[in-house]
């Protein structure tokens, strides 16, 4: 895992302190982190949560300004696995996508379009 892989895991069990127990968990159970299963596994359902109650808007505003930094980076190997995982996951409910698109930057958003026309969705 590169470093800003471990940065963005790091990051996430900040935002979803609850997940941290799970990662470690994961980890002992894999021997490392499977990075594709800890986001589609732990934090996604927890990201899935807090916008369906759409009652934390600090977090989820914090949450998608750092979503916004990990595009900045341009790391492929950390947007491909962001865009196949956290953005494929919110464009599966349009109600959900519709409550994220609140809090998503340009980018993100750009990137959410991008990553659904790649699944053969539509805006």
């Amino acid at each position: 895992m590169n470093e800003n892989s471990r940065e963005f895991f790091e990051k996430m069990q900040e935002f979803l302190p609850t997940a941290k127990k799970e990662c470690c968990e994961s980890v002992r159970e894999y021997g490392e982190v499977l990075e594709t299963v800890v986001i589609e596994d732990i934090f996604m359902p927890r990201i899935l949560d807090l916008l369906a109650k759409n009652e934390n808007s600090e977090l989820l505003k914090n949450m998608f300004n750092y979503f916004e930094e990990i595009i900045d980076k341009q790391d492929p190997h950390l947007v491909n696995i962001f865009s196949t995982t956290v953005l494929e996951i919110l464009g599966n409910d349009k109600v959900i996508l519709d409550i994220a698109k609140q809090y998503m930057g340009p980018k993100t958003v750009s990137l959410q379009i991008r990553a659904d026309r790649e699944l053969g969705r539509y805006e």
